[in-house]
C-alpha cells in the first residue's frame, strides 16, 4: 500500500539521517584529534519495484558512510623531535607491543604521529601504538623491504649504550719558523744510534732535541685518549726531519732498532713560497698502529685496545718567516659519549644525538601505501586495518617512490572543518524533522481510512 510505503520511507529518512548525525558528532568531537580524518553519510536513494501501473510505492532512503582517510591535514608546527608529520602519501606502521611480535600479530597503520618515549626507550603515540622501522645495520644502511613487514621493528632510542669514535683523520695547521738555524744536532740525528727525537722524548741522553713539536691527542677504541707528539728537526733549506711517537713511549711496542714510542718517521718538504712540497714529502700520510700485543708498531698489549689508521692531513703546515706556531688541530675522535636527544630528519631517520657530539642512526621510519586508503577500516586509537578495498599495501622509503616526507618536529591537524560540520548538523536537523513529519502525515492517513468502517 502507498502509505505504507510512505511510512517506511519516513524511517528509512530518520535512521539515515540519524547515522548523519552520528558521524557529525564524531567529527566535532575530533576537531582536535591529531591527523583524524573526516567521516560523511552520503545520501543514496531506494527505488522499489512499481508492481501496478499508476500506483507509486516509495523506496526511501539509505545512508553510505565514507571516510575521507586519502585528506591531508594541516602540517602544525610541534614542540617535540619525536613529533612526526607525513606530508604527502602514506601511514605509520604501529603495532599495539613494542616487542615479541610475530608474524600473526595485527600491525596497524596510522597518521597520528605524537610519539613519545616511554619508560623502555621506545617510541609510542597517544594512543599506545609503537612505531615501526628498518633497524640500521653496524655500517649506518638500512634493509628496506617493500612487502614484508617482519623486517620491521619498534624504534628504541634509548637501549644504545654509550658511543665512542675512535680517531680516523687528524689535520694540523702550523707554521715553521724559515729562520730557524739547522743547529748542529741535525748533524748527529742524521748518523742515528739513539740520536732520534724519539729518543729525546723518551729520555735518552743521546737523542735530539726537536725544533719545534707539536701535540695530538687521539681517541683509542675503547674511547680513550692517547697523545701523539709530531716533532720537528731542520735539516736543510726547505727540509725538516719528522718523526711521530707516543708520550709516554710505553703506549706504543716498536720493533728492534726503532726508537722507543716511535710510530713513523720521514721528511716534510716546501716549496719557495712556503707551502708543502709533496714531491720531497715522505712522512707517510697514515700512521698504522695495530691492535694491542699484534705487529709493530702496535698499541701496548696492556692497553687492550683495537688497531687503529689515523690519516694526517699537513696540507696547511707551512713555512714561512714566522714564528714556529700551531693554529689549529682537527680530530674526528670522540670520547664516551651518553645520548641526550633524538632527531628525525625528512627522510624518516631516527638518530640519537650524544653528549660528545656524536650523531648514531637508530632506525628508518617505513611509510605503508595503499592504492585505495580511502578503503582501510577504522580502528579506535585513531588507526586503521588492512581490507581488501583497500589495495595492496607497499613498504616505501620516505620521500622515494611517490610516498609522503617526514616533517619532525610537526603534526598533522584534524581535517574537520566546524563551519561545514555546523550547516551539516542543521541541515540534517531539518531533514530529520521532515522525515518524522512523513510518518506522522501517514498515521493521520492510515487513522481516517480507519475510520471509515466507523
Amino acid at each position: 500500500m502507498s502509505i505504507n510505503s510512505a511510512m517506511l520511507a519516513g524511517v528509512s529518512g530518520l535512521v539515515a539521517n540519524s547515522s548523519a548525525l552520528a558521524a557529525i558528532s564524531d567529527n566535532i568531537a575530533n576537531v582536535n584529534t591529531i591527523a583524524y580524518k573526516r567521516n560523511q553519510v552520503n545520501f543514496a536513494n531506494v527505488v522499489t519495484a512499481q508492481a501496478v501501473q499508476g500506483r507509486y510505492s516509495a523506496g526511501g532512503v539509505q545512508g553510505v558512510t565514507h571516510t575521507y582517510v586519502s585528506t591531508q591535514g594541516l602540517i602544525q608546527s610541534a614542540g617535540s623531535t619525536t613529533d612526526l608529520a607525513i606530508s604527502g602519501d602514506g601511514f605509520f606502521v604501529v603495532t599495539t607491543k613494542p616487542q615479541g611480535l610475530q608474524p600473526s600479530d595485527t600491525r596497524e597503520f596510522t597518521r597520528s604521529g605524537q610519539f613519545n618515549v616511554d619508560a623502555s626507550g621506545f617510541l609510542v603515540n597517544d594512543a599506545g601504538l609503537y612505531l615501526q622501522g628498518w633497524p640500521a645495520a653496524a655500517n649506518g644502511t638500512f634493509a628496506i623491504d617493500p612487502s614484508d613487514l617482519t623486517k620491521l621493528n619498534s624504534i628504541n632510542v634509548k637501549n644504545l649504550g654509550s658511543a665512542v669514535q675512535e680517531t680516523g683523520n687528524v689535520g694540523i695547521s702550523a707554521n715553521l719558523d724559515s729562520s730557524t738555524v739547522v743547529s748542529a744536532g741535525a748533524a748527529g740525528y742524521l748518523v742515528g744510534g739513539g740520536k732520534s727525537m724519539a729518543d729525546f722524548a723518551a729520555g735518552v741522553a743521546t737523542g735530539t732535541k726537536p725544533d719545534f713539536t707539536v701535540d695530538m691527542t687521539v681517541t683509542d677504541s675503547q674511547g680513550g685518549p692517547r697523545k701523539l707528539e709530531m716533532a720537528f728537526l731542520k735539516t736543510g733549506a726547505n727540509i725538516w726531519k719528522s718523526e711521530v711517537y707516543a708520550v709516554p713511549a710505553s703506549d706504543v711496542t716498536v720493533g728492534a732498532g726503532v726508537a722507543p714510542g716511535q710510530v713513523t718517521a720521514g721528511d716534510v718538504g716546501f716549496l719557495p713560497d712556503g707551502s708543502l712540497d709533496p714531491a720531497t714529502t715522505t712522512l707517510p700520510a697514515a700512521l698504522a698502529i695495530g691492535a694491542s700485543g699484534g705487529g709493530v708498531p702496535a698499541w701496548s698489549a696492556a692497553l687492550g685496545i683495537a688497531a687503529q689508521t689515523v690519516n694526517l692531513d699537513l696540507t696547511k703546515l707551512t713555512q714561512q718567516s714566522a714564528s714556529s706556531t700551531v693554529n689549529n688541530i682537527s680530530n674526528d675522535g670522540a670520547g664516551v659519549g651518553n645520548i641526550v636527544g633524538v632527531q628525525v630528519d625528512t627522510h624518516g631517520v631516527v638518530s640519537a644525538i650524544y653528549d660528545n657530539s656524536q650523531v648514531r642512526k637508530i632506525a628508518k621510519v617505513a611509510l605503508a601505501t595503499f592504492s585505495n586508503p580511502d578503503g582501510l577500516k577504522p580502528v579506535s586509537g585513531n588507526a586503521y586495518q588492512v581490507t581488501i578495498p583497500a589495495g595492496p599495501m607497499v613498504l616505501k622509503d620516505p620521500g622515494v617512490g611517490g610516498s609522503g616526507q617526514i616533517s619532525p618536529s610537526s603534526l598533522e591537524a584534524s581535517t574537520v572543518d566546524l563551519s561545514a560540520e555546523f550547516t551539516g548538523l542543521i541541515s540534517t536537523q531539518k531533514a530529520y524533522s521532515a522525515s518524522s513529519k512523513i510518518i506522522t502525515t501517514a498515521d493521520t492517513m492510515l487513522d481516517e481510512l480507519i475510520n471509515i468502517i466507523r
